[in-house]
């Protein structure tokens, strides 16, 4: 018997040479069943009996931020990206926290105890020049929210006017920067003027009380019209209109120390927000419904009376950085004493999208 897996070498002698239409005998073998095999004989499935198992979405990333006031209208990008769930989608779950005192936000930051803080650009010159290690990562708010608030009315010279007055604060700015600045060191140290007041939360007691004569970073947009419901009457005089550099009046700030494995985090949290900002732009009645749907205690007259100017203040690109801006404000700090050299704007600011 010759089969086709055997070459003519193995039968030389062989006159039977194999061709297209040769027969093959295949061993019974490799072809019948095993009748005499106990194991039963097994169908292909013809569908899955159970579906898979669902993928479980990655667990949220867990982050802080502490707000540098009470809740307020300013904060709207963090409420709506909350609400709408844009953190969420950006695979974080954020916790807005409210600080006992304004000053506290940025010194838990700077000893990395909470992942954000929120803050006003003057402040975080100060600190940084002081070694802090924080940087800005987004603007929510484009321009000053703070004032001097005075009670009362001035008549023109103003800062003349404001060279004696009874000055209460309620940031570091305010202490270190903004007083300094309206009263001349003669009279400081002449010893001719009263000490400023820390006037933390309280500052509509401050004036209703007559503890002092103006408050140097009072919210403007808020203050005024809450000492005109008590018969108070004040005058706003805006920072800028003292020859004060303007500045970024709501910043995102970050510890600068995480910028190499946080990078990823930091933009998208800021991403969050741009979407927010976006979002509230395209729909301020459905934005200011959400905020006090979220907050019922923002709903009030002055908060709604003041909504359509601050939706003028919100950052479209909150991670782009002003770099003339943050320059401006570094030269002001060396004309008045407080800094030698003027800090490289990369060392105050950067955009995580460029990380």
């Amino acid at each position: 018997m010759t089969y086709a897996n055997e070459s003519d070498a193995q039968n030389p002698t062989s006159d039977n040479q194999l061709e297209l239409n040769s027969s093959v005998e295949v061993p019974p073998t490799w072809w019948t069943p095993n009748a005499e095999s106990d194991e039963p004989q097994q169908e292909a499935p013809t569908k899955a009996v159970t579906p898979a198992p669902p993928l479980e979405p990655p667990p949220l990333e867990q982050v802080s931020i502490m707000l540098d006031w009470f809740l307020s209208p300013k904060h709207a990008g963090l409420i709506v990206a909350q609400q709408r769930g844009l953190f969420t989608a950006q695979g974080m779950e954020v916790e807005l926290q409210t600080p006992a005192d304004p000053s506290i936000g940025l010194k838990l930051l700077a000893a990395d105890e909470i992942d954000f803080a929120l803050s006003r650009q003057p402040s975080l010159h100060l600190y940084v020049h002081d070694g802090a290690p924080i940087v800005r990562i987004a603007t929510l708010i484009e321009t000053p929210l703070t004032a001097v608030v005075v009670a009362g009315e001035l008549e023109d010279p103003i800062k003349d006017k404001l060279a004696r007055m009874r000055y209460g604060y309620t940031s570091r700015e305010g202490l270190d920067l903004f007083i300094p600045y309206l009263i001349p060191k003669a009279l400081t140290q002449a010893g001719n003027v009263a000490p400023p007041v820390n006037l933390h939360f309280d500052v509509r007691r401050a004036f209703a009380e007559e503890q002092v004569d103006a408050i140097v970073d009072a919210p403007f947009h808020s203050l005024p019209e809450q000492l005109a419901n008590e018969g108070i009457d004040t005058q706003v005089i805006r920072h800028s209109d003292l020859d004060i550099p303007r500045y970024d009046g709501l910043v995102l700030l970050a510890n600068r120390d995480g910028a190499t494995r946080r990078a990823k985090t930091w933009s998208h949290i800021v991403k969050a927000i741009e979407d927010a900002h976006y979002w509230i732009l395209e729909n301020p009645d459905a934005a200011w419904e959400l905020l006090i749907s979220a907050e019922p205690v923002l709903d009030n007259p002055i908060n709604t009376a003041n909504w359509q100017d601050l939706l003028r203040r919100i950052a479209l690109s909150p991670g782009a950085v002003d770099n003339r801006r943050y320059q401006a404000f570094e030269q002001f700090l060396v004309q008045q004493g407080l800094s030698e050299d003027p800090l490289p704007v990369s060392r105050l600011a950067i955009d995580p999208h460029a990380l």
